[in-house]
């Protein structure tokens, strides 16, 4: 592919649409600094798939899109095309159908980027790729921006190790090995998952089965439990019905009851009725003699409190008498004080007026002699100003020479100084200098310790293959530890949910027969068929029932010929030997062959459970009893105990086989950490070997160039001291001819005395004004005062008189109503005497109206009596018919309940529940209570049997499908994760050879633009730090010519920026790209090294396919491209492009 043109829009400063023609040759970008040439290089880079804001020199992605100017709004889109020429059809396969291809890249402001090919949105990825198989990119090394040089010459071995992966085309390569590693991951993850799924689902399936064996059983017991339950709701339904019968006939008793109690609770009441119609005339006639005595007695309280009032009246008048007079006097007094103050004033006022008459004379004569005063003062602080003005500038002048002297002395001894310490630092110089070690003694020492670490690098190999054996063979002795762990754990698991199972039922008062009996693995159903319940019965004596031991007699018959007795598999107390002796075992087909030839009380059983017994009954093989279950339980935890002891000896085994391979890789990591010491050790001593020598040849340098840096700092040194002799030559004569300040010194002594006598005198004069001013203002506040005095005295006066008059017309008002009160007390005696015989009479008439009133409520209370205990009678009586309908209601709601659960339970009307409890008609009923017994007898042994599971088979089927599909993708994942490590192994394989190759094409590269560039000189590169190549580091020796040679760091920079240079197009070379840009490289050059850069462009122009696209500031590489692009800037933040054809434009100039 080869790059035609780039389309600008609306990128950074590229506002208005811009096209930017690259064709073959050098194609050169010039225009001045901030214009915007680094800009288009951006817009390539960002257009090939850039995700760095950063390396777009923005805060944010959003900043590369036009952001406005003073003339100009932002935008809020920008888009960047790229026009490639695919006529050889280099491009990847879904993008090869068209000779020309178009890549562009569109931002949106807040909206992310999208990127299209050929007008089909595309992701970042596939433009990445399709740029890095073309070993071009973002951030390929053709693309040289600024710093680029300086940024390789500082950059560490590994970074500089990416060029060579540029070179060799692997950068590509680099991205697709990571894919593979995450999705290697991720696919090791899952097989994982899928393990623990497979082995979850095989530990599923086998709980599934048991729970299928313990779900028959279930069903059993259950169709058992609700025949028992339909018996049990039949004798309760029997009985809720008897129950409400005889609560319906109590009800009616009660009712009768109630009937009498009401009749006799009615004839209480009417008597009662009777007595209370005469209680309101009697209460009236006691009420009103009672109000008559009441209205009596308040008469004569309010008499009494009126005679009270009349002499409370009288002591009020005498005091308030007595309070007049003793006014009158005091206000008297006041009159003959008034004139008296009066006076006094009048005398006072006289003598200030006299006093304020003399006083604006003295006040003139002050203020004349405080101005004239002040006067003085300004004269004489004026001239001690002058003087003293004087004395401070002959100060000022003295002290500044004296400074300029002191200063120009300081530096010439400074310099001195400085001139003895460069002498003596160039003389050590030259010590060291000729002290110096040899640096072809150092190159042998690096070469020894190179040996050493090749040696140590074959050792650290083969100890490297050593732990990669061990650690295979203790790879592969794991998983049988694993599995021997999980065999155990299983079996131990097993053991222990069957121990718990098992002592579930040992905690009885007396352990069932049961518990002592062991029966052969798989007669466990036929026991249970044969005993039965009876295994539940204990050999305690005294237990209610129990098993008692007794001796087969002689007479007991013997099981027919051919039938082998149950006793030969059973071990059993003797208790059950006599019953044993008389089961036999037969096949499946043999029972009912022999059933018609057993004695009474003889049975036979199949090993599956089938029973025939003597008396015709037959009992085909179904679902083990809890006995057989319990008997094949302690069976099989009889069997795990023995497994569980095999396998703690397997899991020994294989784990002490596992130590072993554990100490073996151990002991092969312990020497393989022992080799890599060895080589840190050589790589340190190669290090320490190369830093020593590499330290010699700086110290040279670094010496030589200390001692002309000394040579010329002394020569200024002696310079600095030569004006310093100077400046104290002129400053001494400055100082000899400036005025002295001493003379001055008296005369501002004089004249500050003369202002001191001034400034007293001054305020000698402002204390007099100021006294003469404050007297007056006192003396015309006094006369305001004592104005107003007089004005409130001559009218307390006025007041004083009338309050006088005031005062003994108030004397006779109370005098005439003292007299008025003389004969109140005799009337109200007559008054209180009269009353208090009315009052004498109405007491009797109240005590005779009160006693008649209580003899009627003696007999009011006497029939309420009686109607109280009738009404109580029947209340009682009521009761006793509510607690009937109580007991009628509860009757009626428990038969209901009965009905309810019946419906609820067995979905059938109450009186058909008989018929699915088998019972007849007419057949008697059986006992409550032993229903019940039986009932929770079923249910504890479905208890037993403990969380059933009644979709076990079908689930232990869909578990099955599923497991079988799990297996079938484990499979798949196994494969996928051979062929990723495959494709892997191979992606690393030949990321090496085209590594290596490339290194040694580079290398030779390297080595030829080197001496090209330098005009003599060689360098190398070399691969350091590591083994493998793609992990190594790139290192530089370089040998300007007739230099010694050394690392690129001690090469000084202008070395440095050309050594760089030859790298870059020595990679570029190795590995051409399509396009080339270089964004100033030139700029750390010097003329003639610029005209080497330009032959080498020039070069390498004519020898490749490559389009240079060169930004620079030098004349001499403008003059050297084939076109030129101009990048201006019209108006602020606004770049335009312009182009000039130099080969063309110089053809129509010879031309013309």
């Amino acid at each position: 592919m080869k790059f035609n043109r780039l389309r600008v829009l609306g990128f950074k400063s590229f506002v208005e649409p811009s096209e930017f023609v690259i064709e073959p040759g050098l194609t050169g970008v010039v225009g001045p600094n901030g214009c915007g040439k680094s800009n288009l290089v951006e817009a390539l880079r960002w257009v090939m798939g850039e995700s760095s804001y950063k390396n777009m020199r923005a805060s944010g992605m959003d900043d590369v899109i036009f952001s406005g100017s003073a003339t100009r709004p932002a935008r809020n889109t920008a888009e960047v095309t790229l026009f490639l020429d695919n006529s050889d059809r280099t491009a990847p396969a879904g993008f090869n159908d068209t000779d020309e291809l178009q890549v562009s890249r569109r931002i949106e402001r807040e909206a992310g980027s999208i990127y299209r090919i050929n007008g089909k949105e595309a992701r970042a990825k596939d433009v990445q790729l399709l740029f890095a198989d073309q070993s071009t990119g973002a951030r390929s090394p053709s693309m040289v921006g600024q710093g680029r040089i300086g940024e390789l010459i500082q950059a560490k071995p590994q970074a500089r190790r990416a060029l060579l992966e540029e070179a060799a085309g692997i950068s590509g390569l680099h991205s697709r090995r990571h894919e593979a590693e995450l999705r290697l991951r991720a696919a090791e993850q899952n097989l994982e998952r899928l393990d623990d799924v497979v082995g979850e689902l095989q530990s599923q399936i086998e709980n599934l089965k048991r729970q299928a064996r313990q779900a028959s059983r279930f069903k059993n017991l259950s169709a058992d439990i609700r025949k028992a339950e339909a018996t049990l709701l039949h004798l309760r339904w029997t009985q809720a019905k008897e129950q409400e019968a005889e609560a319906k006939s109590a009800l009616s008793t009660a009712t009768t009851e109630v009937g009498d109690r009401a009749a006799a609770q009615m004839q209480a009441a009417k008597d009662q009725a009777v007595a209370a119609h005469k209680l309101p005339e009697l209460r009236e006639a006691e009420a009103a003699s009672a109000a008559a005595l009441q209205r009596l007695s308040i008469a004569k309280g309010q008499i009494e409190e009126e005679a009270k009032r009349l002499a409370e009246r009288r002591a009020e008048l005498e005091k308030r008498l007595s309070q007049l007079e003793a006014d009158i006097a005091r206000e008297n007094q006041i009159v003959a004080d008034n004139a008296e103050i009066l006076a006094r004033l009048d005398e006072e006022e006289r003598t200030l007026n006299a006093e304020q008459a003399g006083a604006a004379d003295r006040g003139v004569e002050a203020k004349a002699a405080f101005e004239a005063a002040g006067e003085k003062l300004k004269h004489s602080e004026a001239e001690l100003a002058s003087v003293t003005a004087r004395r401070a500038e002959a100060t000022a002048e003295r002290t500044q020479y004296e400074r300029a002297l002191n200063e120009a002395i300081g530096r010439r001894d400074r310099a001195e100084a400085r001139i003895a310490a460069s002498n003596a630092e160039l003389e050590e110089i030259a010590a060291k200098i000729a002290a110096l070690a040899d640096p072809a003694e150092k190159q042998v020492a690096v070469d020894q310790a190179v040996g050493a670490l090749e040696t140590a690098e074959a050792l650290a190999r083969e100890a490297e293959t050593a732990v990669a054996e061990a650690r295979t063979a203790e790879n592969a002795a794991r998983p049988p530890v694993q599995e021997a762990r999980s065999e155990l754990a299983r079996i131990e698991t097993e053991a222990r949910t069957l121990a718990k199972v098992l002592s579930a039922g040992t905690g009885d008062q007396f352990p069932a027969v049961l518990e002592k009996v062991t029966v052969e693995r798989g007669f466990e159903a036929a026991l249970g068929a044969a005993l039965g319940e009876d295994l539940d019965v204990p050999l305690d004596r005294s237990a209610p029932v129990h098993w008692t031991q007794i001796a087969p007699g002689p007479d007991d018959p013997a099981l027919p010929s051919g039938v082998r007795p149950l006793a030969d598999v059973v071990d059993a107390p003797a208790e059950l030997s006599r019953r044993l002796s008389q089961i036999g075992l037969v096949g499946e087909g043999e029972g009912e062959t022999f059933q018609a030839s057993l004695k009474v009380g003889q049975a036979l059983v199949s090993q599956k459970g089938a029973l025939w017994r003597w008396d015709g009954y037959r009992a085909s093989a179904d679902a083990p009893t809890a006995a057989a279950q319990r008997l094949a339980q302690k069976n099989r935890l009889a069997e795990l105990e023995a497994e569980a002891e095999a396998a703690r000896a397997r899991l020994t085994s294989v784990e002490t086989a596992l130590a072993t391979a554990e100490a073996a890789t151990r002991q092969a990591a312990d020497a393989d950490r022992a080799a890599r010491e060895g080589v840190r050790a050589a790589q340190a001593a190669v290090g320490a070997a190369r830093e020593a020598l590499a330290r010699a040849e700086k110290a040279a340098g670094d010496l030589v160039g200390r001692r002309t840096a000394l040579q010329e700092a002394h020569t200024g040194l002696e310079e600095a001291r030569d004006e310093a002799m100077e400046a104290v030559q002129a400053a001494q004569t400055g100082l000899g001819n400036a005025a002295d300040p001493a003379a001055l010194q008296e005369e501002v002594g004089r004249l500050s005395a003369i202002v001191a006598t001034d400034r007293s005198a001054l305020a000698d004069a402002r204390a007099a004004h100021d006294g003469l001013a404050r007297e007056a203002a006192a003396r015309v506040r006094r006369l305001e005062t004592i104005a107003a005095d007089r004005k409130k005295w001559v009218e307390r006066a006025g007041s004083a008189d009338t309050h006088i008059q005031s005062l003994r017309a108030r004397r006779e008002e109370a005098a005439s109503e003292a007299a008025g009160l003389e004969d109140a007390p005799a009337e109200i005696e007559l008054r209180r005497r009269a009353l208090m015989s009315q009052l004498s009479q109405a007491e009797t008439l109240r005590k005779a109206a009160a006693d008649r009133l209580a003899e009627a409520e003696t007999r009011q209370k006497t029939a309420d009596t009686a109607a109280a205990d009738a009404l109580q009678a029947l209340s009682t009586a009521r009761e006793a018919r509510a607690r009937a309908e109580e007991r009628v209601m509860a009757a009626d709601e428990r038969r209901k309940e009965v009905e309810a659960r019946i419906r609820e339970a067995l979905n059938v009307p109450p009186h058909l529940v008989i018929q699915h409890a088998e019972l007849a008609q007419d057949e008697p009923l059986p006992d409550l209570g032993e229903i019940e017994r039986r009932l929770e007898r079923l249910k504890i042994e479905r208890e037993r049997l403990g969380a059933v599971n009644l979709r076990a088979e079908e689930e232990q089927k869909e578990l099955s499908e599923r497991l079988e599909l799990i297996v079938t993708e484990r499979e798949d994942i196994i494969e996928a994760i051979r062929k990723l490590r495959g494709a892997i192994q191979s992606l690393n394989r030949e990321g090496r050879e085209r590594l290596l190759a490339a290194f040694e094409v580079v290398n030779g590269q390297f080595q030829r633009l080197f001496s090209h560039l330098f005009g003599g000189g060689t360098a190398q590169l070399q691969l350091i730090e590591s083994d493998d190549p793609l992990e190594a580091g790139l290192e530089i020796l370089a040998r300007p010519p007739g230099k010694r040679p050394q690392t690129m760091t001690l090469l000084s920079g202008g070395e440095q920026a050309l050594t760089a240079m030859a790298l870059i197009f020595a990679v570029f070379l190795t590995n051409p790209a399509p396009i080339c840009v270089l964004d100033e490289v030139d700029a750390p050059l010097d003329d003639h090294n610029v005209e080497r850069f330009c032959n080498l462009m020039d070069e390498m122009a004519a020898t490749t396919d490559t389009r240079f696209v060169i930004i620079t500031h030098n004349p001499i590489t403008m003059s050297r491209v084939n076109r030129l692009f101009g990048v201006t800037m019209p108006e602020q933040g606004v770049s335009q492009l312009v182009s000039v054809d130099l080969e063309t434009a110089e053809q129509l100039r010879e031309a013309s």
